[in-house]
């Protein structure tokens, strides 16, 4: 069995805004193994950023970042150094964020960016790492590979970029990529075509893959295991194959209600919507922060919410009986 590289427990991210404190992130805990795939999936707004940067150490300095365990591989991330943290970030934790134009420097080729991290980590001469960037950007599918080092990436395309990042990313083979939904500005065949480039590429190097996204498509075809993120927390955890045959909250079939489904939505058909808005989380937030839009409801979600759980898949909702909801909603 894999052994755990990343382990989280009650992650909590507090914000200070105008109106009081944002409670952006509440009570997160999931492991990650090596060679496995996380994704991590809810509306824009759930949390599902901050807690990957909280992970990296990249939050900005007025947000409070509190967490019983946040441990990778051993090193405690929580009271990591500011020095820890270099040595690990971009050598054994990478993260490919979702904007490549705006994460890529304009005033630097492509070249020394990539090379960059590889020259900082490892004992390697400018040529060697110029030797690997070239090998990384053909592993990546950019053709001519060697001339694009001399490239700025205003040259580039967007699907190149964001392949230039996922080089940048592999450069020192980290054990853990954090991808921040890395297709959100890519047309839909070059989204395909790096996901796949994501998956295959894992699995090649047995690293573990966090994925952050909100497009539950994309989760059905790479993940291991799926957290489903609402309000700053997760709802269900599990296995990818339980979750989406047996979604036990009602966000996460309201979810998997607003994608057609090969074979079973019938063309022209109207797909699933989740009426209502995401609640404030400034201030205290209690009880179920999905009672306001959930067809269920009742005045007990008002309260504490238990944690229900089936061997690895664990669901937070004061109905025990999610599989019996699941079968009421498929009939009305």
């Amino acid at each position: 069995m894999e052994k755990t590289l990343l382990s989280v427990r009650n992650l909590a991210l507090n914000i200070p805004v105008g109106g009081g404190t944002l409670r952006a992130v509440r009570g997160i805990d999931f492991d990650v193994k090596r060679g496995e795939t996380l994704c991590i999936v809810g509306e824009s707004g759930s949390g599902k950023s901050l807690t990957s940067l909280a992970l990296m150490g990249l939050l900005g300095k007025t947000i409070d970042r509190t967490a019983d365990r946040m441990e990778f591989d051993g090193t405690d991330l929580l009271h990591a150094g500011a020095g820890t943290m270099r040595s690990l970030r971009g050598a054994r934790m990478a993260m490919i964020f979702q904007e490549p134009m705006t994460s890529l420097n304009p005033a630097y080729t492509i070249g020394d960016q990539l090379i960059e991290a590889l020259l900082l980590h490892r004992s390697v001469g400018r040529a060697a790492a110029r030797a690997r960037a070239v090998e990384l950007l053909e592993k990546v599918g950019i053709t001519g590979a060697a001339n694009r080092l001399g490239q700025y990436p205003h040259q580039l395309s967007g699907g190149l970029r964001q392949r230039v990042m996922i080089a940048m990313a592999l450069m020192c083979e980290p054990e853990l990529i954090i991808a921040d939904e890395p297709t959100t500005a890519l047309d839909v065949t070059i989204q395909a075509q790096i996901l796949r480039l994501l998956y295959d590429l894992g699995r090649e190097m047995n690293m573990a893959m966090i994925l952050i996204t909100h497009d539950l498509g994309v989760v059905a075809r790479v993940a291991d295991k799926v957290a489903v993120m609402y309000a700053g927390e997760l709802v269900e955890t599990g296995p990818a194959r339980d979750v989406f045959n047996t979604p036990s909250h009602p966000y996460t079939r309201g979810l998997l209600r607003c994608i057609p489904q090969p074979g079973k939505t019938e063309r022209g058909s109207t797909l699933g919507t989740i009426p209502g808005i995401v609640p404030s989380l400034i201030g205290d937030v209690e009880g179920c922060a999905f009672r306001t839009r959930c067809p269920h409801a009742e005045d007990a979600c008002r309260a504490a919410i238990p944690r229900h759980e089936e061997g690895t898949h664990a669901f937070r909702c004061i109905h025990p009986d999610g599989k019996r909801h699941a079968e009421e909603e498929a009939i009305a």
